[in-house]
């Protein structure tokens, strides 16, 4: 079953309780999700996303994972 934006929220939301996270998308499969969090400061953005994807806990894992796509913005706050 595709993840809808509130539930790939809130996956992110238990690793990054205070991160500034926006998920964008409709089709259920191909999304957009920007997080922003201090705990990305000194780390460069391979580091920032491989955070963000063990925080979706295998939903992306080979092709029968529940999330197809996602873009991602990550960068620590200004």
């Amino acid at each position: 079953m595709p993840m809808q934006a509130p539930d790939i929220e809130a996956l992110l939301r238990e690793t990054f309780p205070n991160a500034t996270i926006e998920v964008q998308g409709n089709d259920g499969v191909h999304m957009a999700a920007m997080v922003i969090d201090e705990s990305f400061r000194g780390k460069n953005r391979v580091q920032q996303q491989r955070a963000v994807y063990a925080a979706l806990k295998g939903k992306m894992d080979g092709p029968s994972g529940e999330l197809h796509a996602l873009a991602l913005t990550t960068k620590a706050p200004d």
